[in-house]
């Protein structure tokens, strides 16, 4: 018979607010096998853990409910407490009556009942709870950071100074991500190639970092510690180990009409290229799909001109299989498309442009050289017209985002000052709902483009763009401080686009089993208390890939995540999760369902030799779980047809019997 303890936690007035803790405690003294009740204002701290302490040595518990806040929170602490007095960590039940109850109750009479009902539950559960002792599993000191922008870089480097491996894969020829687009960074207006460049060749540099660019993660298998991953390194057709990066092959190459990802289309580049002067590593890539060798046989004037014999028409995709303790995802972001905002005239001017296609024109190494032309005659623009929120804080479903952007307020401010301190001949006008310049120094900066540099705030709305004939843009607008609609004949107008995270977020997280919100950001463990660590074990979260972001912000991430993964490679060994699941192999069948949807493959099948009732012996094909490998996900208890497979700690009588206990009621 277990001797069991309730402890009701007020949680200050997040739980007494709403529910009756002295009428639960009352109520559940009086559940079979109750020997002691009580409630108290704060259970998880140091003296209501010394009431728990106490209470089980007094009364010799061997069981203990405690109805308080998620178990997220401090099932761990109370594990902990529970087990420095000799009973078993695992025969702890939370009751969870803050998230599950009072937060989601205005009534108290109904709040304290169905306080109550959880309690019961898991009174009921502690009944059948057994003694589980958790195993130990190696620690691989290794780790992998998916994306090679600058939240890739950082925690790369910083992962390395600690001591250990890390591999970064990049999906494009180079790392550096979207910085390397930027001309000039707020609020500092550093050069964006000076302060990220060192850092890329850094990267390249250190021993203990290995660069897989033009590269994408295949498949993740495994778990905290120990995943199992395939890396589909794409084929150059150029040997990285020969290629000097002299560009000869890029000057002669006769297929030159091929728009140039870098700097967005607004010029071309060549079938064989490097991205930008400064890419790491600094290897040719040969665009297949434009390539006439790779695709009529014919050409190969790259191999001609190639002194160091670096070009291999015959290279194919290459798979790399590793093994990572732990993952760093870092895949960013990227601007929305603009072609359904029609009443902007992206899609209908080329001189109605995006922020990032406006850094690209501003950029010395962009394809006006840093000179301001217009893209539909490359003349000088003399009226600038910036419209800020295009796609964010949108509330039309189905086009643009609901949150902001957090970054865009602050760029179009940056682009706004520096084309007014380039071109003094400009004006320049900023439509905006509201300015949002919370960072340090960040309202100063906004305020400098105005004050200083005398442009034109207008707190209003751009209703339509409209292309007229002789070149010119026709932008109304209403500005609402002054109450009036405004015409403006813009020689250009920016489009502070919204950011999404990277299309191959999603596939991703399906393969790390990593959680999504609804706009594709990867979610935290917890907003305030884990904010770079995913729910998944072992799967750490750096930058844009979590939520909007500036680069300060995304630095800091990054170090902070470098900074988990950094705790977690020093171990030798983890604490394995004694919650896995088992096999009854007298009921198994033989089956494979449960190998099929088991996410970590540790379910596998032997013959085993079974004596009969006739005295006889009958091999058959049973299930055996790895327990070192199995995470406790239940997935197994499912899908098995015959009832076989179980999990310890949440088994199917488990589970039942809190279900009885609520149905009782």
């Amino acid at each position: 018979m277990q001797r069991i303890g309730v402890f009701v936690c007020w949680c200050g007035s997040n739980i007494a607010a709403t529910v009756d803790v002295s009428a639960v405690s009352e109520a559940l003294s009086h559940e079979p096998g109750v020997v002691f009740s009580t409630n108290y204002q704060y259970m998880c701290s140091e003296a209501g853990q010394n009431l728990i302490k106490d209470a089980v040595r007094e009364h010799k518990l061997t069981g203990v409910v405690i109805c308080s806040c998620s178990p997220r929170m401090h099932e761990m602490t109370f594990r902990k407490a529970v087990a420095s007095t000799g009973l078993n960590p695992y025969m702890v039940e939370i009751a969870n009556i803050r998230e599950q109850c009072s937060w989601i109750h205005k009534d108290k009479a109904a709040a304290t009942e169905k306080a109550i009902i959880l309690g019961r539950a898991a009174i009921a559960k502690v009944h059948l709870n057994a003694p589980l002792t958790a195993g130990q599993s190696p620690v691989t000191k290794r780790a992998l950071v998916i994306g090679g922008g600058i939240a890739g870089i950082q925690t790369a480097l910083d992962i390395a100074d600690a001591g250990f491996e890390v591999d970064i894969v990049e999906k494009q020829p180079t790392i550096g991500g979207k910085m390397t687009q930027i001309d000039k960074t707020f609020p500092t207006l550093d050069c964006a190639a000076c302060i990220l460049t060192p850092k890329m060749v850094d990267c390249a540099q250190n021993e203990k970092i290995n660069i897989f660019a033009y590269s994408e993660v295949e498949e993740v298998k495994g778990f905290v510690g120990n995943f199992h991953v395939k890396i589909n390194k794409k084929a150059r057709y150029v040997d990285t180990t020969k290629c000097t990066g002299c560009g000869e092959c890029t000057e002669k190459c006769p297929m030159k009409k091929i728009p140039n990802e870098f700097n967005l289309g607004l010029d071309n580049r060549r079938a064989i290229y490097i991205p930008f002067a400064q890419a790491v590593p600094k290897v040719a890539t040969i665009d297949p799909d434009h390539c006439n060798m790779l695709k009529n046989g014919k050409c190969g004037l790259c191999a001609k001109v190639c002194s160091a014999g670096a070009i291999d028409y015959k290279q194919k995709d290459e798979t790399i299989e590793r093994e990572y303790g732990a993952i760093v995802v870092a895949t960013g972001y990227n601007p929305i498309k603009l072609d359904q905002y029609d009443e902007f005239a992206y899609s209908q001017s080329p001189d109605v442009v995006s922020s990032l296609e406006f850094e690209r024109l501003t950029n010395a190494a962009g394809p006006t050289g840093g000179t301001l032309l217009r893209p539909s005659d490359g003349k000088h623009p003399h009226t600038l017209v910036f419209v800020q929120c295009v796609g964010s804080r949108c509330s039309q479903e189905g086009k643009g985002k609901s949150y902001c952007s957090k970054i865009c307020c602050m760029y179009t401010a940056k682009h706004a000052m520096l084309t007014r301190e380039k071109y003094p001949d400009t004006e320049v006008y900023v439509f905006y709902i509201d300015v949002r310049s919370p960072g340090k120094n960040y309202d100063e900066f906004y305020r400098r483009a105005v004050e200083d540099y005398g442009v034109h705030y207008v707190k209003g709305m751009v209703g339509k763009v409209t292309p007229r004939s002789d070149g010119k843009l026709m932008v109304q607008a209403s500005d609402l401080l002054a109450g009036e609609q405004m015409h403006i004949e813009a020689d250009m107008v920016v489009l502070a686009a919204a950011i999404e995270p990277d299309k191959s977020a999603r596939p991703l997280a399906t393969m790390l089993t990593a959680s999504m919100d609804t706009n594709d950001f990867f979610t935290e463990a917890h907003a305030k208390l884990r904010p770079v660590e995913s729910p998944t074990a072992g799967i750490f979260l750096s930058g844009a890939c979590q939520g909007p972001k500036d680069i300060p912000d995304t630095v800091a991430q990054a170090g902070a995540a470098a900074s988990k993964v950094i705790g977690l490679l020093c171990k030798d060994q983890l604490t394995c999760n004694p919650c896995v699941a088992h096999a009854d192999q007298l009921m198994c069948n033989g089956c494979s369902s449960c190998e099929k949807v088991c996410p970590y493959g540790a379910i596998t099948y032997e013959d085993k030799e079974f004596r009969m009732p006739d005295r006889t012996t009958a091999i058959r094909r049973v299930a055996s779980v790895n327990e070192a490998v199995c995470q406790g996900c239940g997935a197994c208890t499912v899908a098995c047809p015959s009832g076989a497979m179980d999990l310890k700690g949440f088994s199917n009588s488990q589970i039942m019997a809190e279900v009885d206990a609520i149905c009782k009621m």
